[in-house]
């Protein structure tokens, strides 16, 4: 059945009416998340850096889906290849290798370095976080996996179980043998042993005021690792494909992992596909055993096509380097307004991935309502729930990011005013 466009068109004001109607009649408690933050519109389009609601009011997305948009909503060549590809490929036979999937594979390797060959594919990050759980246990024969303190891997099973969150324990017993510990010290390092099938970290923790693992503590972890013949997995989701200002955070401290989990950001935002990538030795695993993990959509045809279009772009545009030089003009920004105004209590993250520190969750969600007064969209780490994560496009024009600045200052005079 084909949908006229007009109609199309006239279903999205009826789905702002409706979500209205839906939140007088349940009040505050019941809007969710959405209306706490004074997201209390529908979204009709998404184009670059922007959304834009049903009465067509436009919003920088600092959100952009847990930056998954790193190239911008809707890049016209990808949809170009999308469009391309429905004529030719459909979602594939998910057990068999199709020219689609084995070309992205070979592409995504070679992007990430050329030495993880071993490339798997899922649809959302907890899945393939939980296949790199499964790989390490597999591949090593051990049980113990460790996650630094302060990491969120997502929403499955093993994610769940080695992410810091405290509602997890709604959800207990999670999977045995799983254990997070804190990076300073000797803690993580010292857990490190012969029972330890692999050390999970993120580089830089995005939800948890963007704090790093220093340079050195990765170089002596990976050190440990390899004495001890545990592996590495790095979850690079939400800082992959040049959000710190490189290609991957990792290659600041010039670590390289034994697997490397990247996210959505792979599909840009347009499909969704995810990726575990791993090195010819850990990979034989899979040779052994190759329906152990299977995933229906993932790595479907049509999500190969379009993440290979993706690649292209990343590789074309270089928006790390972007990211980079506009992230440096914000972090500038930002420090000034935190100086003027004592809302803003600390400043972390690399790039275009910078969290601010409000001092309290009340604080951090009343921030991003600011936020959303000013068309700005933002969220609170998961972890740190005290900060504001701004994650936008890295495709971000400096009058962007003076319009961000400028809605962050009025953000923070409308909290400080209000405490």
């Amino acid at each position: 059945m084909t949908v006229p466009v007009e109609t199309a068109e006239k279903a999205v004001p009826e789905a702002g009416r409706l979500l209205a109607a839906w939140a007088a009649r349940t009040g505050a408690a019941g809007r969710g998340r959405a209306a706490e933050l004074g997201w209390d519109f529908v979204v009709a389009r998404a184009e670059g850096a922007y959304v834009l609601d049903t009465a067509g009011t436009r919003y920088l997305d600092c959100h952009t889906g847990a930056g998954i948009a790193n190239l911008g909503h809707r890049p016209p060549e990808l949809v170009a290849a999308v469009k391309r590809a429905v004529h030719e490929t459909d979602q594939g036979n998910f057990p068999l290798i199709s020219a689609e999937k084995a070309a992205l594979a070979a592409d995504l390797a070679a992007f990430a370095g050329g030495r993880l060959p071993g490339v798997t594919f899922g649809v959302v990050r907890g899945e393939i976080f939980d296949f790199a759980c499964k790989l390490a246990r597999g591949a090593t024969g051990r049980k113990v996996l460790l996650a630094a303190e302060g990491c969120w891997f997502g929403q499955t099973g093993f994610a769940l179980s080695l992410s810091t969150r405290p509602e997890k324990a709604l959800f207990g017993p999670l999977i045995p043998e799983t254990r997070i510990l804190a990076v300073e010290g000797d803690a993580l390092l010292g857990a490190v042993g012969s029972d330890t099938a692999a050390v999970m970290v993120e580089p830089l923790q995005a939800e948890n005021h963007c704090r790093e693992i220093s340079a050195e503590t990765l170089r002596v972890l990976r050190a440990r690792c390899s004495a001890t013949g545990t592996l590495l997995v790095a979850d690079e989701t939400q800082t992959g494909f040049g959000r710190t200002g490189r290609k991957f955070a990792l290659e600041e401290s010039g670590v390289e992992p034994d697997v490397l989990v990247v996210g959505e950001a792979l599909g840009a935002a347009l499909f969704p596909i995810v990726a575990a990538l791993a090195t010819e030795a850990v990979q034989g695993f899979m040779h052994a055993h190759p329906l152990l993990h299977l995933s229906t959509f993932g790595g479907s045809d049509l999500a190969c096509v379009a993440a290979r279009a993706a690649l292209a772009s990343y590789a074309a545009v270089r928006p790390w380097e972007n990211a980079a030089r506009e992230g440096k003009r914000l972090r500038a920004g930002l420090e000034e307004i935190a100086r003027r105004a004592p809302a803003i209590e600390s400043i972390a993250g690399r790039g275009l991935l910078v969290s601010l520190g409000l001092g309290t969750p009340e604080r951090a969600r009343a921030f991003c309502r600011a936020l959303a007064r000013a068309r700005v969209l933002a969220v609170p780490g998961e972890v740190a729930r005290h900060t504001v994560v701004l994650r936008p496009s890295l495709t971000l024009g400096e009058d962007d990011v003076a319009l961000l600045l400028d809605a962050v200052a009025q953000a923070a005079a409308a909290v400080h005013a209000a405490s």
